[in-house]
């Protein structure tokens, strides 16, 4: 379900007294990445929406979380601004107490949530607290393995889900839970997703190398922020090879447009950027080929004839040697990192 938008999203994280930081902390560094991280270290453009994560809490008082890592919440509920989300965060177990006396204050705020706030999430055991707030009655919900067997004895209106990681639990996508200790990730790229797109959360996902990791950094890098320099005639052919890395023969194109001599231009332009203009196309063309692989189903000769290849077994080669994989083992791994509901 896209919802893609140009303005800012607001984000409640809810942290309990039974609240570990992981996901609150993480989730609030994850979405206050997007739009703003991948331009300064690529200086290239990312989307146009911005995540406002808040962490709200009973009171605005800092206190210290089960782990003992302390929480500083910017706003208790009682003063906390309208949100667009509303994220709960996973809470230890097992229980101490009753939850019903542990969390009246928050499961009241939640009711409320419930009524006026676009989107009600929550990740691992948070799922826990909408139930206690009857939120889940009659849907399906995701959580931790653990608390599989609370659902049965607590909450039996709920159609827990062991198998789930990402949940729809119904009001026509208006309520997420999410299952498992690391599942803010999870979430993280869901929310980027539906608010800004596929394309933002890759880039989101390779920033933080979130997903599976087994083939080491190389799937995940992209090509490092220019190189700035003071060589006027070098980042005209920059920004000529920028709009036309496709062409055939890329290098002698810029070099004859450079009006120097090949030799004088490669020097030059190994000074300027850091990179050959050999290493500076074909790392464009990687790039470009990446997105593509990202956000099209095309078949690879195709891809490679777009961003300038008439061989495709070459730019398979190639893409292997700069990115550590295939061009399809590429599109399968990034894809598989994009929460999809199911």
């Amino acid at each position: 379900m896209a919802e893609r938008t140009d303005r800012t999203i607001t984000v409640a994280i809810l942290a309990l007294p039974d609240s570990a930081p992981l996901g609150i902390h993480g989730l609030f560094e994850v979405l206050s990445a997007v739009g703003r991280l991948w331009p300064r270290l690529t200086g290239t453009a990312g989307c146009d929406t911005r995540f406002r994560p808040l962490i709200l809490a009973r009171t605005a008082a800092p206190f210290r979380s089960v782990v003992g890592i302390p929480i500083f919440p910017d706003h208790g509920l009682d003063e906390a601004p309208p949100a667009d989300v509303v994220v709960v965060a996973d809470v230890e177990l097992p229980l101490a107490g009753d939850p019903a006396h542990g969390w009246a204050v928050e499961i009241a705020w939640l009711r409320r949530q419930a009524e006026a706030t676009r989107l009600i999430c929550s990740t691992c055991t948070g799922s826990l607290v909408l139930a206690e707030a009857g939120l889940l009655d009659g849907r399906d919900a995701a959580s931790h393995w653990s608390a599989a067997d609370l659902f049965r004895d607590r909450y039996p209106k709920v159609r827990y889900r062991a198998d789930r990681i990402l949940c729809d639990s119904g009001q026509d996508g208006r309520l997420i839970t999410t299952g498992g200790a690391s599942s803010w990730q999870d979430l993280a790229l869901y929310l980027i997703g539906r608010f800004c797109g596929a394309e933002e959360a890759a880039r989101i996902a390779r920033i933080f190398l979130i997903g599976d990791r087994k083939e080491g950094q190389l799937p995940y890098a992209a090509m490092a922020r220019p190189r700035v320099h003071d060589d006027a005639l070098i980042q005209r052919c920059q920004e000529w090879i920028g709009d036309h890395y496709q062409v055939a023969n890329p290098v002698a194109a810029m070099s004859e447009r450079s009006g120097l001599p090949d030799r004088t231009f490669k020097r030059r332009f190994l000074k300027a950027t850091g990179y050959t203009p050999l290493d500076y196309v074909q790392a464009l063309r990687i790039e470009e080929a990446k997105q593509l692989l990202e956000t099209e189903s095309g078949p690879v000769e195709a891809l490679a004839e777009q961003v300038g290849y008439d061989d495709p077994a070459f730019f398979r080669k190639l893409f292997r040697r700069r990115v550590g994989i295939t061009p399809a083992r590429y599109r399968q791994k990034m894809r598989s990192m994009l929460p999809r509901l199911s």
